[in-house]
């Protein structure tokens, strides 16, 4: 009976140290060595917008992740076109004399690509890009027939045999033995964002089902999809979290559009209905040029997916690849030259980008001439598409340099606004415009990378009031009449897609982009205040105060009247110079965080505002990037909100964190010393 009660013990011991374990370890990580499982390396990027100058040293990290895996495949997930000074001179074939040296595996149509579809009256560009391809081009849900130029390059199947400069619903390759099928999306959206003239965007649901189907009756059962839909966007259109819990059968999607940086992968693993699936991965690669992706995943013998672990690999910390280097060398050049060319606008006089450290006033905390510059050719261009916009908000952090009295130059305006953020318009209602402007004057008088410039109405606060509490009074310019905005009444207005996201901390945006009130205009910020200078202003540029943003500083409020420019604002005092934040080393960066006075320390998929003057990485064009990526980003979007089946990526195989180690040991000490007291207890109780 003794031992039997030993026994009894020991196994109790046993059971609760094995539930302990498993409630210890992740779910699930990239598993040990298994004869019948096999496993894959992806290399992805996406949207990175003729930003070509990094992509010398995204060559480079390619070639040492091949270095390890000589079998790992690479995809683009689209938006090659437009963005740089690199777009408008070469259309595309910059970029493309770098792709080609890259050994691509395929790549899927973004939205832009489709950007010179009006202007040319067809895709003659883009036709000249994807035949000169060295690899081939995805369009499972893209119909080019009604193009004179695409529907030759056009090949409406799923092969094993894809041929270079041409387009398949779907191709196979084979590695190490096991064939993998891989289709390619593109967003419904681009309809009306870009200019497909007479191409035709299917639906991507039912494309993605038809692609699948071909794959498993073809015998394939590991599947991705490389898409370019967005990884959390207008769920009105679709985007990758969408895909992969309403479309069963992808093990793999490789996203682009929405430019999110999603650190490790995402695996969703419930359907609509919350029922449990075969996971679906799914990762994206920010913007740009800066990152390249790395996922490694595992399939069992079955083709589902077992473990996976990601990583984003900074480019710019990767030497630029010689080769590469002369091969982008006369490309360079050219732009070197265009950004010095005048862009037919003339600056009346010096349009200052001030800030705390050297004057009274600041773009973070002002209302600014530039500013007012900048949200007007905002505003003005997002009504040629969608009259019904009536505001503009740019946040002061992403207006970066100064114009000078004279003559533009293209790089000029670059330089203004360097991160080429896309303009999108967002549905708010006025209570919701209410709280975006208190976080915008939340800091004041003190500098704020979330300080938003307007256009299209005014508004008073007070900043000696509690945070959250200031704003006194907001008017909408109506046809030439500025009327109060009413709490409950919805307004359209114009942003970029940093601030639309949530960035800088604006919590209603963010909202307003999980639910779908986001639409993305199709355009570049800066080409958007080019061509406003020239076609609206006629080239003659001299904006000047209006009184658009009041600080009443104790003050009353004094009635508006019809017209702009009646209410005078008030300039605060200079910042305290004992206020102002010292220099910061980063923990997580191992850079210098902002050292502006900034309380914007978070970032989103543009890496943009809340940075301060940021060099712009050797581009000679003036387009300046924030290539510091190793930032903390909330790139889900609350998107635990939307879909309770999605779980964060999991760690390389002897890579799991100390917390799991320490855990476990404490968990087996734990069990281990009361199964030692029990069998004491038990030893002399029946002594």
């Amino acid at each position: 009976m003794k031992r039997k009660n030993q026994f009894a013990i020991f196994l109790s011991a046993f059971t609760t140290l094995a539930l302990i374990v498993s409630i210890v370890l992740p779910a699930s990580t990239y598993a040990e060595e298994n004869n019948d499982s096999f496993k894959l390396t992806i290399m992805h990027m996406n949207d990175t917008h003729a930003h070509a100058d990094l992509l010398p040293n995204m060559i480079t990290a390619i070639k040492d992740v091949r270095a390890e895996d000589p079998e790992a495949l690479l995809f683009d997930a689209g938006d090659v076109f437009s963005g740089t000074l690199y777009f408008n001179e070469f259309h595309g074939k910059a970029d493309l004399a770098l792709l080609n040296m890259m050994d691509l595996d395929a790549m899927v149509f973004g939205n832009h690509e489709f950007d010179l579809g009006s202007s040319e009256n067809a895709h003659k560009s883009l036709s000249e890009f994807v035949s000169a391809a060295k690899f081939p081009l995805l369009g499972t849900n893209v119909d080019f027939s009604g193009d004179a130029f695409m529907n030759k390059l056009v090949k409406n199947e799923f092969t094993d045999s894809p041929e270079d400069g041409k387009v398949f619903d779907g191709i196979v390759k084979e590695v190490n033995g096991e064939k993998i099928g891989i289709f390619g999306l593109t967003t419904e959206d681009t309809a009306n964002i870009s200019s497909p003239v007479n191409v035709k965007f299917l639906n991507y649901i039912k494309e993605a089902e038809r692609a699948v189907q071909a794959f498993e009756g073809m015998g394939i059962n590991k599947i991705i999809a490389v898409t370019h839909l967005g990884y959390d966007s207008n769920p009105d259109f679709g985007n990758d979290l969408q895909l992969a819990t309403y479309v069963d059968g992808i093990d793999v999607v490789v996203g682009g559009h929405s430019h999110t940086q999603l650190t490790e992968p995402v695996v969703v693993k419930q359907d609509e209905n919350g029922t449990e699936k075969d996971p679906t991965v799914v990762v994206q690669a920010y913007q740009y040029s800066q990152l390249l992706g790395k996922l490694q995943v595992e399939f069992d013998e079955n083709g589902v997916v077992i473990g996976q672990a990601g990583q984003l690999i900074d480019v710019a910390s990767k030497e630029a690849d010689s080769k590469a280097v002369e091969v982008l060398a006369p490309y360079k050049e050219k732009i070197t030259q265009l950004s010095t060319q005048e862009s037919g606008a003339i600056a009346k006089k010096t349009l200052a980008n001030p800030r705390l450290t050297n004057s009274d006033v600041s773009v973070r905390a002002n209302e600014t001439e530039l500013g007012n510059l900048v949200t007007d050719a905002m505003l003005a261009k997002a009504k040629e598409r969608y009259p019904e916009t009536v505001i503009a908000f740019q946040n002061g952090g992403g207006i970066r340099e100064a114009i000078e009295e004279g003559p533009i130059t293209v790089g000029e305006i670059i330089a203004v606004l360097p991160f080429g953020n896309d303009p999108v318009v967002v549905e708010l209602s006025g209570e919701e415009i209410k709280q975006i402007l208190e976080h915008s004057v939340s800091q004041a008088p003190a500098e704020s990378g979330g300080f938003l410039h307007v256009a299209g109405m005014k508004f008073t606060y007070d900043s000696t009031k509690e945070s959250g509490s200031r704003v006194v009074s907001m008017y909408v310019n109506v046809n030439g009449e500025f009327q109060e905005i009413q709490a409950n009444q919805k307004y359209l207005v114009t942003t970029n897609n940093f601030t639309a996201k949530g960035g800088d901390g604006f919590d209603v945006f963010a909202k307003a982009y999980q639910e779908g009130r986001v639409q993305d205009i199709g355009e570049i910020d800066w080409e958007q205040l080019r061509k406003y200078m020239v076609e609206d202003l006629g080239g003659v540029v001299d904006p000047v105060l209006e009184g658009r943003i009041t600080d009443l500083l104790g003050a009353d409020l004094e009635a508006p009247g019809d017209e702009e420019g009646e209410v005078t604002p008030e300039e605060p005092e200079a910042e305290n110079p004992e206020t102002e934040e010292p220099e910061v080393n980063d923990p997580e960066t191992g850079g210098n965080v902002d050292d502006s006075n900034d309380t914007d320390t978070s970032t989103d998929e543009t890496g943009s505002e809340s940075d301060d003057d940021k060099t712009n990485n050797g581009d000679e064009s003036g387009i300046g990037n924030d290539t510091d990526t190793e930032q903390d980003v909330n790139v889900n979007h609350g998107s635990t909100e939307i879909a309770s089946n999605i779980s964060g990526g999991n760690a390389l195989p002897n890579t799991a964190t100390s917390m799991y180690t320490m855990l476990l040991v404490g968990g087996i000490l734990l069990v281990a010393g009361i199964a030692f007291l029990i069998f004491r207890k038990v030893k002399y109780s029946k002594a």
